[in-house]
């Protein structure tokens, strides 16, 4: 089986920055089929752009933009590029990184498609330092992932702990449904679940008020059809359910610290 090295990925890379204990790439990917093949370090890998299919011993997943995979250390796996292209992002962590900071990853075992949409701004982040401060983003980016990693860590206890059935349904629903106008009556009443109940117990298991949640959806959402060049931001503003151009832009710079505009230049600067 292949075994990949630290930086090593199949196709075009773009850039390469080597921290202390840390890797991030930026690749273009290029081979319809890569087959079964691990990797030295556990890793991120998050698509900016295009789709990939990526299969491990227990699932298969489809991934487009703006979706983030995690990845144990030496986790098996093959990927499939269908046509057109298809742009991705990678974070290695190197288990000496991990051990300085007396850190692991044994309740992040195997591969994981994370769907919080807070970690994948998080991740955006990191992606944005890479670009902007290529020469002195060690400290930003240390920063963010150890967040990343304390809210995944948080995630999974959670699972293991099994969270009540209607937390998971209302994430499913908000996921769903996140451009639409909501209402806590209407959301109560889909769930079984007593609005005072919901909106009280809500931050427990989401880190965060339902408004503040639904904007982080939105906003994660127009990151990812940003990054297909198919919309206007006007039109990204209102597929994604803001009012208007100026409440668009109002979250997005609330949540990311620049504006759409902005980050469009350096998500595309070359």
């Amino acid at each position: 089986m292949k075994y990949s090295q630290k930086g090593e990925f199949y196709g075009e890379t773009n850039k390469t920055i080597c921290l202390e204990g840390l890797t991030l790439t930026d690749t273009v990917y290029t081979h319809p089929k890569v087959d079964w093949h691990f990797h030295e370090n556990a890793y991120f890998t998050f698509i900016l752009q295009g789709n990939v299919i990526e299969g491990n011993k227990k699932e298969i997943y489809n991934c487009s933009e703006g979706n983030l995979l995690f990845h144990n250390w030496q986790e098996a796996h093959y990927n499939i590029k269908p046509d057109g292209f298809t742009r991705g992002f990678h974070l290695e962590i190197e288990k000496n990184w991990l051990d300085e900071l007396d850190l692991n990853t044994d309740t992040l075992e195997g591969s994981l498609k994370i769907a919080n949409p807070t970690i994948k701004l998080l991740m955006y982040k990191i992606f944005r330092v890479s670009k902007i401060e290529e020469n002195n983003c060690d400290l930003a980016t240390q920063t963010l992932l150890l967040e990343i990693l304390s809210k995944l860590k948080k995630d999974n206890l959670r699972s293991v702990d099994k969270k009540p059935k209607w937390v998971i349904q209302l994430d499913e629903i908000l996921h769903d449904l996140y451009s639409e106008n909501l209402s806590l009556d209407y959301l109560s009443k889909t769930i079984d679940i007593h609005p005072v109940h919901l909106s009280r117990d809500f931050s427990k298991y989401f880190d965060c008020n339902l408004s503040e949640y639904i904007r982080k959806l939105r906003v994660e959402k127009a990151l990812s059809l940003i990054a297909k060049q198919n919309y206007s931001l006007t039109e990204i503003a209102y597929q994604c359910g803001f009012y208007d151009q100026s409440h668009f832009n109002r979250c997005f710079k609330e949540i990311n610290n620049i504006n759409a505009t902005q980050h469009a230049q350096i998500f595309f600067e070359k």
